[in-house]
């Protein structure tokens, strides 16, 4: 499958995205793993992240690859017909000077793509693709799967590295004036960055990783429950304000606010995501 139009200058964010992941699993696999089967820890505990990475791969893969979404004359009539038109944040005529079709609800033209994406959430530079309603459910998957990989590792090590201080039972040690000093926390982190460089740098990585990657999946998770896209979400705050006819020299406090006529409750909004059709029209017909 051929890249998108100008999506190849992207391209340096997916290398690097595979080229962190390759190195931190190097690491992991050659030093912790070795370390950990002498400590006699459990190998399908220590091959956990192995497997998480198997599955992260399959849908980092069909996040890169597959279409999110693309609006083309052929199926232009048919997605105008899945999501109601707020009149707010998507006026039901208008049209995409770029593609010269007319903008279903939800839709969005990616400029790094030169597309129109149908339920449009963003463009992801890491797998270099739109993330629109054929392959939010993969993303979703892939970010779930890469932050469960990068805490699963987080624990496996931070547990290796408690095992260690454990076993070596120091109390003491002589600083460089030759007097007795109590063992504290600074001592111990100096004692095995000097002994494992690598393996605390890769502890210190992953558990940055996994907070950012948490955070960003908390959020992501959020949008989907509550049917939203990062595009809506971005946008909904001044949506209202930039429309309504009585917002020229109306207090702030009184502008309403954008309401997301698209949620249906929990479950219906998640079943959007897992399971997308164009047979969402329906519910506009009723």
């Amino acid at each position: 499958m051929a890249w998108p139009e100008g999506a190849h200058r992207n391209n340096a964010f997916l290398v690097l995205h595979v080229f962190l992941q390759g190195m931190v699993y190097t690491e992991y696999t050659w030093e912790i793993l070795g370390y950990c089967q002498e400590l006699d820890f459990s190998l399908c505990y220590l091959l956990l992240p192995h497997l998480l990475l198997a599955v992260n791969l399959v849908f980092f893969t069909l996040s890169c690859l597959t279409d999110p979404g693309t609006i083309t004359k052929a199926n232009e009539a048919l997605l105008l017909q899945v999501y109601e038109f707020d009149e707010v944040m998507f006026p039901e005529k208008r049209w995409c000077s770029t593609c010269d079709l007319r903008k279903p609800a939800r839709s969005k033209h990616c400029s790094v793509c030169n597309r129109c994406v149908h339920r449009f959430d963003h463009h992801c530079v890491w797998v270099n693709n739109c993330i629109g309603a054929w392959n939010a459910r993969y993303f979703l998957i892939y970010l779930l799967t890469l932050t469960a990989s990068a805490a699963t590792m987080a624990i496996v090590t931070t547990v290796f590295l408690v095992r260690l201080v454990v076993m070596s039972d120091l109390d003491l040690y002589v600083d460089d004036l030759g007097h007795s000093q109590d063992v504290d926390t600074i001592f111990l982190i100096q004692r095995l960055f000097l002994t494992f460089p690598r393996i605390v740098f890769l502890l210190g990585f992953v558990l940055v990783l996994s907070f950012l990657l948490g955070g960003f999946l908390c959020f992501a998770l959020f949008l989907a429950a509550t049917n939203q896209t990062t595009n809506e979400w971005c946008r909904g705050d001044g949506a209202w304000c930039q429309h309504c006819p009585q917002a020229a020299g109306t207090p702030s406090a009184e502008l309403r606010a954008y309401r997301n006529i698209h949620s249906h409750g929990l479950w219906s909004n998640l079943r959007e995501i897992f399971l997308p059709s164009t047979a969402h029209g329906d519910r506009k017909k009723k």
